[in-house]
């Protein structure tokens, strides 16, 4: 029998929630933005060492202030990831917000989505940045929803930190 597992998408509108969990679940990538709008869920069987997982994913709407809507929607979440755009440091302050400011998450286990890792000449969030995320005990994984760079391993390393 396998474990259920339920894993939130987090951050900032735009910043490539959607299609992260479009690429894991569905190897299916679009450039053409489309606004999720409350949450959308999607489900994907995978295998951790001997045990089957269904991790269910939420995908959560993106906003750049957290509300009450939001943090019902992750009552219950075994893990998060934490999703920001590489190329809006805005998208880093969102996602600090909401790690900062959810008791709800406050010791669930989360990783760093650094998206849109193909533009990488474009961004605006830098070293030092990532090297604060780090001392901070953030785990930062660098993705590409498009060129599907460490977006299987992003969902992989979730669900071993979970289990």
């Amino acid at each position: 029998m396998a474990l259920q597992k339920k894993i939130c998408m987090l951050g900032s509108f735009g910043v490539g929630k959607t299609s992260l969990v479009s690429q894991f679940v569905h190897s299916i990538f679009s450039d053409q933005y489309l606004t999720t709008i409350g949450v959308k869920i999607e489900k994907k069987k995978i295998s951790i060492g001997t045990e089957t997982v269904n991790l269910i994913i939420w995908d959560i709407a993106g906003d750049d202030r957290f509300d009450n809507l939001q943090s019902a929607y992750c009552k219950g979440a075994a893990g998060y990831l934490l999703v920001v755009d590489g190329c809006r440091l805005d998208s880093l302050k969102v996602a600090r917000n909401i790690k900062n400011s959810r008791p709800e998450l406050e010791n669930t286990p989360f990783l760093c989505a650094l998206n849109k890792a193909d533009l990488k000449a474009d961004w605006e969030i830098q070293n030092e940045h990532i090297e604060q995320m780090t001392t901070e005990g953030w785990d930062v994984v660098e993705t590409s929803a498009s060129d599907k760079d460490c977006v299987e391993n992003l969902f992989i390393r979730l669900a071993h930190s979970i289990l």
